[in-house]
């Protein structure tokens, strides 16, 4: 059959398409040993980690993974790995296949996955380590006593649920062990591989999750006495505000600028992580939700466990979070009405400076009406000179009076006539201006 040719494809399409088979679970069956460890690390970090697991691929002859890889499984004969590149760290998951099934003496732990896979490569893991879990899966039947009751996991803090609908059961301490590990069994009862495969990622993405959502209570705590510095000083600079005098101002919103960039940075440098540490939180919820716990007798469950021990964690960020943002719009506002006094002040300032100016312009004025019977003087003597002497040049020719009667005779002439002109052009011109 002819296909009609596809029109023009957006260059994201196969990769957006294809999300949601990212880091799919595997098939999975009883018994395993699962030794599951996250390195947080930055952009170099992550590439580093991508060469250190090519480095152990080309050591069993397996292709290494291209730099667009971010999710790989491979078999690598005595054991399986599954690295996962995520935004902050990276996780490493290896499964061995017991021989024998899931044995664990009294006070000792069962075998770990990670025994199978080479020291040497395994102490240079880059990045810093921030979870590390060792996770058995066994069978249903052999497993009538508790671990705790067998010794390796601790009686005080010890956690179980019937999962999955009450088709597994899960027991955890959520503690460091000696060899620096938690631990975790599951008891994979009558689940299908396909189930068991799911459960077992949403475990390990509950631990991975949890621990990357604490990354933010250090920072939470770190903020809190930071805030608390900042609220003090903006109490201060409100009373300052309230009683200072007009000549200090300018060194209040010099205070009140630098406090606000103060906690402006401490939000840029923060508000990342409690938004990261939020979303991690909603991850842990939901995978504990995915799991479908349900109690065993005498046992809190895990989503009982989290709810009380979390919750004090989970408030704090957001208590932080909530904290920053409050004290920036109190600065924001304080900014505010300094600004605004400082511009009412100006304004006053200038008003003043007007009517200064405009009673400087009427003292000019009046000035000018001063001097201006001395100025009709001495333009009237100008024009009453040049008049005497017309009347000398005049009289050769005829004139009948004297120079010095018609220099008489038109003094007051003159005088009104710059007098009158005088006051006309005075009026015209203020009288525009008005």
């Amino acid at each position: 059959m002819n296909l009609a040719p596809l029109p023009a494809q957006h260059a994201q399409r196969v990769l957006l398409h294809n999300e949601v088979h990212a880091r799919p679970p595997e098939a999975m069956a009883a018994p395993l040993a699962i030794s599951h460890i996250v390195m947080l690390a930055d952009a170099a970090g992550r590439d580093a980690s991508r060469a250190h697991l090519a480095a152990l691929l080309r050591d069993h002859h397996l292709a290494p993974p291209d730099a667009h890889t971010t999710h790989l499984r491979a078999d690598l004969g005595a054991f399986r790995i599954r690295w996962e590149l995520h935004t902050e760290f990276v996780t490493w998951t290896f499964t061995v296949v017991p021989v024998g099934g899931i044995h664990a003496g009294e006070g000792r732990a069962p075998a770990a996955a990670l025994e199978a896979v080479p020291r040497d490569w395994l102490a240079l893991l880059p990045g810093e380590c921030l979870c590390a879990l060792h996770l058995w899966v066994a069978a249903g039947g052999g497993w009538s006593a508790t671990p705790a009751q067998r010794g390796w996991l601790r009686e005080e803090s010890l956690v179980a649920s019937a999962v999955a609908e009450g088709q597994g059961e899960v027991y955890t301490d959520f503690a460091i062990h000696a060899d620096g590990f938690s631990r975790m069994l599951l008891v994979a009862g009558a689940l299908s591989h396909q189930r068991l495969g799911r459960l077992v990622q949403q475990l390990l993405e509950i631990e991975t999750y949890r621990m990357a959502a604490l990354l933010g209570l250090p920072a939470a705590r770190e903020a809190g006495a930071a805030l608390a510095s900042a609220e003090c000083e903006l109490a201060a600079l409100a009373e300052a505000i309230r009683s200072s005098r007009r000549d200090a101002e300018p060194a209040l919103l010099d205070r009140l600028t630098r406090l606000a960039g103060q906690v402006e940075g401490q939000y840029a440098a923060t508000h990342s992580r409690f938004s990261a540490s939020s979303a991690y939180f909603e991850l842990v919820d939901r995978r504990i939700q995915d799991i479908a716990e349900s109690r065993i007798a005498g046992l809190q469950t895990i989503g009982e466990f989290m709810e009380r021990r979390l919750s004090p964690a989970r408030s704090t960020c957001a208590w932080a979070a909530r904290r920053q943002n409050a004290l920036s719009e109190r600065v924001s506002r304080m900014s505010s009405l300094l600004r605004t006094r400082v511009e009412i002040e100006q304004q006053q300032n200038n008003q003043a400076l007007l009517v200064a100016m405009n009673r400087r312009g009427d003292l000019q004025l009046k000035l000018q009406s001063t001097v201006e019977g001395l100025s009709v003087a001495a333009i009237t003597y100008y024009i009453v000179g040049l008049v005497s002497y017309l009347a000398k040049g005049a009289q050769k020719i005829g004139w009948p009076f004297s120079p010095e009667s018609t220099a008489a005779v038109a003094i007051p002439l003159v005088a009104a006539s710059v007098w009158w002109s005088l006051r006309r052009l005075h009026h015209r011109m203020f009288g525009e201006a008005h």
